[in-house]
């Protein structure tokens, strides 16, 4: 029989999603020793090195690499992975120290010491590749080691976040052998890492097979031996493999058509649909550098026009909502910025925003997305966004897009006038929903100085680690992004898992970023 949210309950808006303790899909229980677990997306990794990745790969590092740091057993805040301890040493949030676990090492059979993890950090900023994480160790002056098992960050700002940073995927630890200082490994297919998991086999945009690393040293409790990861194109054919038992559990990907009908359908089918709070967020992005997108009044009538809740309930069928700041609810720092300055969809006030600034006739503008990052729905939003600019008889919008490789080299070399992206946090704080956008060097391609958020109100927040007290600061940010509107959020994301009956797991199956910690599912033996 389908059960819907048949225990379900919400927690900390840093949590995304609240897998619980009590449904079928989160109960305690044994392995049935049963085969992999198989787990659908349709968010295949872009790179198995974590020096060239920003991205959803992520997914696929957190289970098969180890940090320093991570979220064990629900936690939200980082705790000891990899490290026996961390902590700031000093009052200022400017050096962090880590002592290693003893006798940790690779799945090669290679040592892991502090010489790695200084490796590991280093080639990211050295190789710098466009797609990777060096954004995120803008704080970071260099890396100390002492003796094998202690590394030393030294931060060249006040940064309570950094702990967060170390947490992420971006940061999984890499053997020296393996992964070279000053380039990206090669041999495609293949990890070395020392995660709860080995990679045993993997087929780009097809499948990842995991077996259980017997070597691994870690605050992960394996609940399985092994897991397969299947990477699907669309949600209706990642539906149908769940139908037909080929997999066992859906995540990342399901469409709203999808998820409305597992929702409402009540039929004899051992399926089960989880929703939770979601932290991720899909904005456009405006390219100051563009004759039409650079102009500020382009910028705010387009906003003053997207309708938001159209777009939430007839494309996405209410599986999304509305969102009016670049920091989602529940998060330290959300306003209603956008609706505050905006208000309700209006065409005449648009107009006039445009007359104002001397711009009379339709704006014509190119709005760029991907065919294969975001969802089916990507396409039909987009086509909906279209519809509304153009129906305002103020904008003449041609819709353009590209596969997500090569759309990710056109948005960073600047070609796209408008784009869209989207964005699941790296780490539960406002911090990553304002950073990684602002600055010369940020994620987006577009720099975007915003000096009084990059100057001021970015570096005061960090010195805080009661992150509790940062509201102001983030409402600031908030101000300033409204203002620009460089950026224009669209909507916020819930959380879906769909799987069989029989499949069991941990009340922390997902991390606080709404990363998938494969270990903790399994099938159950028994009702």
């Amino acid at each position: 029989m389908f059960n819907r949210n048949r225990c379900l309950r919400n927690i900390a808006a840093i949590a995304s999603i609240s897998l619980v303790t009590g449904c079928s899909l989160f109960s305690d229980g044994g392995d049935s020793d049963q085969g992999p677990i198989v787990v659908g997306t349709t968010s295949a990794p872009s790179t198995l090195d974590p020096a060239a990745s920003w991205d959803g790969s992520w997914e696929l590092f957190r289970n098969v690499y180890q940090t320093l740091l991570s979220y064990p057993d629900g936690a939200t805040t980082p705790q000891p992975d990899a490290a026996k301890e961390c902590a700031f040493t000093d009052t200022t949030n400017r050096t962090y120290r880590c002592e290693l676990r003893d006798g940790l090492q690779f799945s090669d059979g290679g040592r892991l010491d502090a010489e790695a993890v200084k490796h590991s950090v280093d080639r990211i900023l050295k190789i710098k590749a466009p797609t990777g994480p060096a954004g995120l160790l803008g704080s970071l002056d260099r890396v100390e080691t002492r003796g094998e098992r202690e590394v030393v960050f030294h931060l060249k700002t006040a940064d309570a976040t950094f702990p967060f940073v170390l947490a992420t995927p971006a940061l999984s630890i890499v053997d020296p052998d393996d992964y070279p200082a000053d380039k990206l490994r090669e041999d495609d297919g293949r990890i070395d890492g020392s995660g709860p998991y080995t990679l045993e086999s993997y087929t780009e945009n097809d499948k990842a097979e995991l077996v259980r690393n017997d070597t691994y040293k870690g605050t992960a409790e394996r609940q399985n031996d092994a897991v397969t990861i299947r990477y699907f194109q669309d949600s209706a054919a990642m539906v149908q493999a769940l139908r037909d038992k080929s997999i066992d559990v859906t995540y990342r990907g399901l469409a709203a058509d999808d998820i409305v009908e597992l929702q409402s359908k009540d039929a004899d089918e051992d399926l089960q649909l989880v929703e939770g709070t979601g932290t991720d967020i899909s904005y456009l992005v405006f390219n100051p550098s563009d004759p039409w997108a650079g102009k500020a009044a382009v910028r705010k009538a387009i906003a003053q026009i997207v309708d938001r809740p159209a777009i939430a309930h007839k494309i996405y069928k209410d599986t999304v909502d509305p969102l009016y700041s670049m920091v989602p609810t529940g998060l330290t720092g959300h306003t209603t910025g956008f609706f505050d300055s905006f208000g309700d969809p209006d065409t005449d006030k648009a107009r006039k925003l445009l007359t104002d600034a001397g711009i009379d006739e339709p704006v014509p503008l190119e709005f760029w997305y991907t065919t294969d990052r975001y969802g089916s729905e990507t396409a039909v939003m987009f086509k909906e966004l279209k519809r509304q600019l153009d129906a305002s008889g103020l904008f003449e919008i041609t819709l353009k897009s590209r596969p997500w490789k090569t759309y990710v080299e056109g948005y960073q070399s600047g070609e796209y006038p408008v784009f869209g992206r989207g964005w699941f946090p790296d780490f539960p704080d406002p911090d990553n929903f304002v950073a990684p956008f602002v600055g010369k060097d940020n994620a987006l391609g577009t720099p975007y100085p915003a000096p009084e958020i990059t100057g001021v109100l970015l570096p005061r927040s960090r010195r805080e680690s009661d992150r509790g007290r940062v509201v102001r600061d983030f409402e600031q940010a908030q101000e300033i992004l409204v203002d620009d509107v460089r950026l224009l959020p669209l909507w916020q994301g819930r959380q879906y898992v769909a799987a069989s009956e029989e499949i069991s797991g941990g009340a922390q199956a997902l991390d606080p970023s709404t990363i998938m910690m494969m270990w903790e599912l399994h099938r159950k033996t028994s009702w």
